[in-house]
């Protein structure tokens, strides 16, 4: 009986491994060597969640070992975990009024303030908020941070980075109307990248067709945004001088004949205390170093949106159109 029993124990023990696997998706281009010390060898981009409409906004929330991440078109943000998997974590994300309306109107970009409060590009109130409850205790209550340019209505805000001093760098391109950049509700005539600092909105670039996704490079003095822009698919550098002026504007990396082959744009994008940039654009997601060398590619068949580092900068969860990849970087 105890050899029946062993591999039937056996049996039970690999079935449920075979469960556990996640499906994988896409695979990794390695341009340059230097990319061996940010993905291990035997990386795979691993689909931990998938059936969305459009995902987005991935954050890694240490405090509570869990991923969020939106949904726009939904109005939701969902989480994930390994311990207990997906479900909802906060609606509405985005838009909060009863009145119907069109567009993608839930949250985009999230991010979090120094002393760990949700940060949320709302594309439906269109404004930047923050979640007045704990992130551990999620509740649809906010505060806006910035809804107006010298009186004049955002559009939607996008993406947002959070600089160690509280303030709020974020990008408004018109993606949230309903018509988007012929919707009669748009007021600014431009597509903007702003500062809200201290109750006020300041805007510091007015020049892109499309700013989407927003990091600053370790030091807080070089800031880049991602234009998400078929005939303009570029990634731009930007200085900040002592009173935060915007000088040096420059072009980072030009991807727009990518951008012509495969899908996806530039957009969300996160870089790690090292300065390397994990940015979605054509064709999946780029690893670049701090001079804008690229080092690799995640490739993914479907247009990637953007992406997240874990605490311990060992793991990335991409978002990509219906799917939720976690890839393992570093043992």
């Amino acid at each position: 009986m105890k050899p029946l029993l062993s591999i039937l124990a056996l049996f039970i023990f690999l079935s449920a491994c075979k469960t556990n696997e996640m499906k994988t998706i896409g695979s990794i281009e390695r341009v340059d060597p230097a990319l061996d010390a940010i993905i291990s060898a035997n990386a795979q981009p691993e689909i931990i969640a998938e059936g969305f409409e459009w995902s987005e906004g991935p954050l890694w929330l240490e405090e509570i070992k869990t991923l969020i991440f939106s949904d726009v078109p939904k109005n939701i943000i969902h989480q994930w975990s390994e311990q207990k998997g997906l479900s909802v974590y906060l609606t509405p994300s985005g838009y909060t009024s009863s009145v119907p309306r069109g567009g993608e109107m839930g949250s985009n970009g999230l991010t979090l303030t120094p002393d760990g409060k949700l940060v949320l590009c709302q594309h439906g109130d269109r404004r930047v908020a923050v979640m007045n409850a704990p992130v551990n205790d999620p509740k649809p209550d906010f505060t806006t941070i910035s809804d107006n340019i010298d009186g004049k209505k955002l559009s939607s805000p996008n993406d947002a980075v959070v600089r160690s001093n509280g303030d709020v760098f974020f990008t408004d391109p018109p993606y949230g109307l309903p018509k988007q950049a012929e919707d009669p509700t748009k007021e600014t005539p431009y597509n903007g990248v702003y500062k809200a600092s201290g109750g006020k909105t300041i805007l510091l670039v007015d020049s892109l067709t499309r700013p989407n996704g927003i990091a600053f490079l370790p030091g807080e003095k070089t800031f880049i945004v991602a234009n998400s822009d078929s005939d303009k698919a570029i990634w731009y550098a930007f200085d900040l001088n002592e009173n935060d002026s915007v000088t040096n504007a420059r072009i980072f990396y030009d991807a727009t004949a990518e951008a012509k082959k495969e899908k996806g744009l530039p957009d969300g994008f996160k870089v790690d205390k090292k300065g390397n940039i994990y940015a979605s654009g054509p064709g999946g997601l780029w690893i670049f170093n701090a001079e804008g060398k690229v080092l690799g590619k995640i490739k993914i068949p479907e247009a990637t949106s953007n992406c997240a580092l874990s605490a311990d900068e060992k793991t990335l969860y991409l978002t990509a159109d219906m799917y939720v990849i976690r890839v393992r970087l570093r043992e």
